[in-house]
C-alpha cells in the first residue's frame, strides 16, 4: 500500500516538472532590437534580416552555418547555427533564430526564414494593371 502512494507522488513531481519545464520554454521572448538581445543571458528569439552583402559562411568540417543578421535599428549580428543552411535561407525576407548571445556572437539552437509568399506578388501584379 504504502509503494502506491510513493509511486503516485513520484509520477505527480515529474509530471509538474515536466509541465515547468514546458511553460518556461513558451515564454521565449521575440526581440527585435539587438541590445537586448546582447544584453540577455537568457534563450530569445531574434528577428531580423540576413545581411547580404556579407554573405554566409557554411564549415562542413564542423557541421555550422554562419551569417550576419540586422535588426529594425540596422544593429548587425553574427549568427552561428550548428546544422546545415536552410533550403529558403536565400530567398527569405526575414529571419528568426532562437538561441542565446555568447562569446561575441549569437548561438542559434534553430533558424525559421520567411519568404516572399506567391500571393504577395500576385497582389502586387494585380494592383498595377
Amino acid at each position: 500500500m504504502k509503494n502506491k502512494y510513493i509511486f503516485g507522488g513520484a509520477i505527480i513531481v515529474l509530471f509538474l516538472g515536466v509541465m515547468g519545464y514546458l511553460f518556461t520554454q513558451s515564454n521565449i521572448k521575440y526581440e527585435s532590437n539587438f541590445a537586448n538581445v546582447i544584453g540577455s543571458d537568457k534563450t530569445c528569439k531574434a528577428t531580423g534580416s540576413w545581411v547580404k552583402e556579407k554573405n554566409y559562411d557554411m564549415n562542413r568540417e564542423q557541421n555550422t552555418f554562419s551569417f550576419f543578421m540586422k535588426d529594425e535599428n540596422g544593429a548587425e549580428m553574427k549568427v552561428i547555427y550548428e546544422g546545415a543552411m536552410p533550403n529558403n535561407f536565400e530567398t527569405a525576407t526575414s529571419v528568426v533564430v532562437t538561441g542565446s548571445y555568447r562569446n561575441g556572437y549569437f548561438h542559434a539552437k534553430d533558424i525559421l526564414t520567411k519568404c516572399p509568399s506567391k500571393y504577395e506578388q500576385q497582389n502586387i501584379q494585380s494592383s498595377s494593371l
